[in-house]
């Protein structure tokens, strides 16, 4: 019941809501050779995916602001990260996400597809949807690239922020002990943060004419499937 389980078990739902948008349909595709997906399940899993995804981008900017409580000001740290605004960072987490899921996913099938219906993706991701369209896609990009830019570094900069008071009153300890306690708390979030947001700015914070969708595919496996399946290894190595 501490904060830092509670942002862990949201993290933890979120990760198999995310992952389970896109997974079953990617191995059904292996194993089976099952690869068509209706237009309804393609605008779902995009919607989905999008929320989930999110989501985690925002637990994570929470739970970074959740350790600068704890390593700096661990005498304040119980009236700081109440039960109350926990549940008012994760709630806004998923109200924020969802309403952002919402806008893309109404922004990219209100455009025309009159061309291929052939995907160039393992799942319905808003870039690989939006290549397919013959209406002009320029503004719904521009809008993606801006709005994904925004969830991304502003919960990086929180993370950043965070992690420089941290890295400060870590340094002005002089007890090799809490010095390793603090490390030590930070050392699972820190490596979570560094696979997440890796990928996630390569894959989103550029235009669409400067990268592949082969480059894309190989970079989304890695928060669709690696980073769902590595957080519960990252986040145990600290029990």
């Amino acid at each position: 019941h501490t904060p830092m389980y509670f942002f862990l078990s949201n993290l933890s739902l979120v990760d198999f809501c995310y992952s389970t948008a896109v997974t079953p349909k990617v191995m059904s595709g292996f194993l089976v050779g099952d690869k068509v997906i209706s237009y309804n399940a393609c605008a779902a899993q995009m919607f989905f995916f999008a929320a989930f995804a999110t989501v985690e981008n925002f637990l994570l900017a929470s739970m970074s602001y959740d350790r600068y409580a704890a390593v700096c000001k661990p005498l304040h740290y119980t009236t700081t990260m109440t039960p109350g605004v926990c549940a008012r960072f994760a709630i806004g987490s998923y109200v924020y996400s969802f309403l952002n899921a919402s806008v893309h996913t109404r922004d990219t099938f209100s455009l025309s597809f009159c061309m291929s219906n052939l995907v160039h993706h393992f799942f319905c991701d808003v870039p690989a949807v939006m290549a397919l369209s013959c209406s002009d896609r320029h503004i719904s990009e521009q809008i993606l690239i801006f709005v994904a830019s925004f969830n991304i570094f502003s919960a990086l900069l929180v993370i950043l922020i965070s992690y420089l008071f941290i890295f400060v009153t870590i340094l002005k300890m002089h007890s090799s002990l809490g010095y390793q306690k603090a490390l030590s708390t930070c050392a699972s979030h820190l490596t979570a943060v560094s696979i997440f947001y890796g990928t996630a700015i390569f894959m989103y914070s550029q235009p669409s004419s400067s990268h592949s969708m082969d480059t894309d595919k190989i970079a989304s496996v890695f928060y669709t499937m690696v980073i769902p399946m590595l957080n519960p290894l990252v986040y145990s190595l600290r029990n």
